[in-house]
């Protein structure tokens, strides 16, 4: 239960904090900025089985690699990219958290 709290959270409850309270003047599109990182998960489709609970997302789906975790953080250095580097580095948090559970 702890782990699917926390996954969860920092998927859907941690993007709404921070778009409240770090992007005040666009508050609600920041908000739908940083949930929209879920559609990263896009490319599960192509594993075998789609959804496998047991499986560290990290580094095994096209999408979740550590070479696109390095295009995610160089979206922070640009001002109009920032807010999606945010999201999907926030997105692969939760997966790591995940991943660590996965492995415990």
């Amino acid at each position: 239960m702890l782990r699917f709290c926390l996954h969860y959270g920092i998927h859907f409850i941690v993007p709404i904090i921070i778009g409240y309270f770090f992007f005040k003047e666009q508050r609600i599109r920041a908000i739908i900025i940083l949930l929209a990182a879920i559609l990263i998960d896009i490319d599960h489709i192509i594993a075998t089985p789609i959804f496998d609970p047991n499986r560290c997302s990290i580094n095994y789906h096209p999408l979740h690699t550590y070479w696109a975790m390095g295009v995610y953080l160089g979206l922070l250095f640009f001002r109009k990219t920032r807010i999606f580097g945010i999201a999907l580095l926030l997105h692969m948090l939760a997966d790591f958290v995940d991943c660590l559970f996965i492995n415990s």
